[in-house]
């Protein structure tokens, strides 16, 4: 599920961070990635994964690594089946 999520998101161009270079756990934020960047990123992986995240799960600490991404989707993506 990261490799997937890392794939996308390192072809997404309003997204300016190496998801490459990232290791899984660091922290995005405190890799540059913006408020902005981060509704980007939601977006992104709402369409790929077919997926609507819930307002609980709007928090910084959703998106701020790609573990807590790659949990944040595979809850939803669960709840969908």
């Amino acid at each position: 599920m990261i490799d997937q999520i890392r794939s996308l998101l390192e072809q997404h161009p309003m997204i300016p961070l190496n998801f490459g270079a990232l290791a899984d756990d660091a922290n995005l934020y405190d890799a540059g990635l913006t408020s902005f960047a981060s509704v980007q990123m939601m977006l992104a992986l709402e369409e790929e994964f077919d997926i609507e995240f819930p307002e609980t799960m709007l928090t910084r600490r959703t998106f701020s690594s790609l573990a807590n991404i790659a949990d944040a989707v595979s809850q939803l993506t669960r709840k969908a089946a």
